[in-house]
This record gives structure tokens, C-alpha cells and sequence, in this order.
């Protein structure tokens, strides 16, 4: 099984790479330090697996886990981070990611994790999972009527203009409430936003 590491730590990578490499069934084939050097590597090497972090200076694991899926879609994706919040592990699954773990995982639950992925099963970590099963950034009942008539139609494409003129209110009206909706829910942009109105329907 060939195994391609990208995180912006290089310690880490190492790290990772010293680790897996005891394994007999395991070969790092490269290390890569962000998204872009993730998708150049994978254009020469073409790994089986990738651990991929999420937050990377250039490009993040998440738009290059997008586009690696785009390209090449029998790659497998493992994410890897210290960030344990719904947020990313959704994202992060939208984009095509078939795992999810958390850094502090043990070496040896790593690898297998690694194989059954390579298999084709879909793999989170347990705190990861839990994150999903009782996500705590989308509570709607601290919405307002007004903040989720424009949350609704954010999600249905409607331009400020467009949600100013059916709700009879300004475009900056507008602007300020999705600006609230935004930190309620700790999204980070209004693309995002869409994303996740249709997650939680």
C-alpha cells in the first residue's frame, strides 16, 4: 500500500512517515507540506492512500482533497487533524474524503485504519463520529424569524438585492443579518452557509 503524507509540520510528516514505515505492508511514497505539492505528487506517484491535513498554508486538505477526488477518484483520502469540530469533518466528507482522524491516534490503529480505507470502507474516529452524531453549531432555534427567512434564501442562491426586494427590507439589512447568521453558526462564508442549510434540513 502506497502512502502519501502531506501536513505543513514537517516533524509531523516524519513522524507519521517513521511510524508507518514499520509496518511491512506500508511504503511512504512521498511527503508533501501543502495541497498543491499534495496534487503534484500525486500526479507522479499516484499513492493509494493520502493522510491529509486540513489547515495548510497555499492550499488547505480540504480544497485539495476536492480536487485530488476530481482527478482521481480512486484515490482514498484519510484527513488528519488535531481539529475535532463538525465543521471541518463535514466539509471535509462533502469534498470526498472517505476518514477522518484525529492526529492523537495510535500508530497501529493508523495502519489499520489505513487498510480497511484502501478497502473501501469509510472510516472516523470515534470522537470524530461523535462530533456528527451530536454537532453543536447548528442549533436553528437561536435564529430568529428574520435571520432564518434569509438563511433559507442564502441557501437557494438569492443575491443580497434579491433577498432585499422579497423581504422588503435593505441590502444592508441584508448584509448585517447574514453577517450574524454567519457567527451564530459559525460558518465561514455564505457558500458555506448554503452547504450547510442543506446539511441540517
Amino acid at each position: 500500500m502506497k502512502v502519501l503524507i502531506v501536513d505543513d509540520d514537517q516533524l509531523v510528516c516524519e513522524s507519521l512517515s517513521i511510524l508507518l514505515e514499520g509496518e511491512r505492508d506500508i511504503h511512504v511514497m512521498g511527503l508533501a507540506y501543502n495541497g498543491e505539492e499534495a496534487i503534484e505528487s500525486c500526479k507522479v506517484n499516484q499513492p493509494d492512500v493520502i493522510l491529509m491535513d486540513i489547515r495548510m498554508p497555499i492550499m488547505d486538505g480540504i480544497q485539495a482533497t476536492r480536487q485530488i477526488k476530481k482527478q482521481w477518484p480512486h484515490i482514498k483520502i484519510m484527513m488528519l487533524t488535531t481539529f475535532e469540530d463538525e465543521k471541518n469533518i463535514r466539509l471535509a466528507l462533502i469534498a470526498g474524503a472517505e476518514g477522518y482522524l484525529i492526529k492523537s491516534s495510535q500508530g497501529t490503529d493508523m495502519a489499520n485504519n489505513l487498510r480497511a480505507c484502501v478497502k473501501g470502507n469509510a472510516i472516523l474516529d470515534e470522537k470524530a463520529l461523535k462530533e456528527i452524531m451530536e454537532p453543536k453549531g447548528y442549533d436553528l432555534a437561536q435564529l430568529t424569524s428574520r435571520e432564518k427567512d434569509i438563511f433559507h434564501l442564502v441557501a437557494q442562491g438569492c443575491s443580497n438585492k434579491e433577498i432585499a426586494q422579497q423581504l422588503f427590507i435593505t441590502e444592508g439589512t441584508v448584509r448585517n443579518t447574514i453577517s450574524i447568521v454567519l457567527e451564530k453558526l459559525q460558518v465561514r462564508d455564505r457558500t458555506q452557509l448554503a452547504i450547510h442549510y442543506w446539511k441540517v434540513k
